[in-house]
């Protein structure tokens, strides 16, 4: 099933279009990939199907239904959940008191999810009265993810998730993301490190100049001689 789904996505900031007719979808228990150059439209593309970027053609809908009408709180409440690239914990705050925040919208027990994100992050519980701010570049990371988790989403788009930390941690997050995936929920994520992520991705997109330059599968780029040599070093 189809997830989430942006067609013909053109808008950006200001007067300029920064997405040119954008088509980019992720279905249940999928990891699709954004990845392209520097300016490409990756995470404007990204911030677009949240609704963080006004579009002035296209839609984007959510298990089917148009969503390009809510706020992003909306979104979230729908079954969306964000990670941004930065400013994406409270650095004062408690590992737990961070997961609490997450559970802002709902109005249940949401405990029995705080303990799902340990077990995915243990290293989370280990550390649950640790201000986030004093953990690893890694660590907090892990806290972001699981504070989106606590909205218990339907999709969850992360902004480069890998950015500024070591390849072993990286490995750690993306071994992490296909757990989160083999749940049901549909991950989408715009990442540099565009030949790891698309080891693990399901599906590809490759944005060029605010446009898809190629979709595949992630095996079948890694095997495109053009997108190894143009986007992935040779």
């Amino acid at each position: 099933m189809t997830m989430l789904l942006g067609t013909g996505m053109r808008g950006g900031y200001g007067k300029a279009d920064i997405l040119h007719g954008v088509e980019i979808g992720v279905d249940a228990g999928e990891v699709a990939v954004i990845v392209g150059p520097n300016g490409a439209g990756k995470s404007t593309a990204m911030k677009a199907l949240f609704g963080m970027v006004p579009l002035r053609e296209g839609s984007v809908t959510l298990k089917g239904e148009d969503i390009g009408a809510l706020t992003p709180q909306a979104r979230v409440q729908a079954g969306m959940g964000f990670v941004p690239q930065t400013h994406n914990i409270f650095g004062t705050m408690s590992v737990e008191e961070n997961l609490e925040m997450g559970a802002f919208t709902r109005d249940d027990d949401y405990w029995a999810t705080v303990d799902e994100v340990y077990r995915l992050f243990p290293i989370l519980k280990e550390k649950r009265n640790q201000p986030a701010g004093e953990l690893s570049g890694g660590q907090r990371q892990q806290v972001a993810v699981g504070r989106a988790l606590m909205t218990k989403p339907s999709v969850l788009l992360l902004d480069e998730p890998t950015a500024g930390v070591s390849p072993i941690v990286m490995d750690e997050l993306f071994d992490r993301i296909l757990d989160i995936a083999e749940t049901g929920i549909a991950i989408l994520m715009v990442e540099q490190n565009a030949r790891q992520a698309l080891e693990i991705a399901d599906k590809g997109y490759v944005l060029v100049e605010g446009g898809n330059r190629y979709t595949d599968t992630g095996a079948a780029l890694l095997a495109d001689p053009e997108v190894r040599k143009t986007f992935l070093g040779g």
